[in-house]
């Protein structure tokens, strides 16, 4: 059985076809929370950084639907980095988890999908705040 408390790659369904590969997401059975907001980063200059928090409630699942990005994650004891460049992987981050995305590629699309609907509340934008917080927390990189 999987756990879903730590960051990890996440194999979506992949239907391959003469025409073209078709992948989709069901929120509860090929990502591990209901749907709730999806939203996409594209146009990314370059050497420019997209994220910098993290989340109280929130769990999230990010892909590379176009080209490729790194995603830095920090449990606030120690950093690991995820290269995404396949349509049919996503980045799953559960709460409590800081992230950075940078080194996007030209044309690159970046496919996040969440289980929260926004609310400002949620995030921790600072990073200092963040690793005070994660002090109460084990590691879980």
């Amino acid at each position: 059985m999987t756990d879903f408390t730590k960051p990890q790659i996440i194999q979506l369904p992949k239907i391959h076809d003469l025409r073209g590969n078709l992948t989709f997401v069901q929120g509860g059975s090929t990502i591990p929370f209901e749907l709730k907001r999806a939203y996409w980063i594209y146009d990314v200059p370059a050497g420019e950084e997209r994220g910098g928090h993290s989340h109280h409630e929130m769990s999230q699942l990010l892909i590379a639907v176009g080209g490729s990005f790194d995603v830095n994650i920090s449990d606030g004891y120690s950093w690991r980095s995820f290269t995404l460049n396949r349509p049919f992987e996503g980045l799953f981050i559960p709460p409590g988890i800081w992230r950075t995305l940078d080194n996007f590629s030209s044309g690159a699309v970046c496919l996040s999908l969440v289980s929260n609907e926004f609310t400002e509340d949620d995030y921790v934008r600072d990073y200092e705040d963040f690793k005070r917080l994660s002090q109460l927390r084990e590691p879980i990189l």
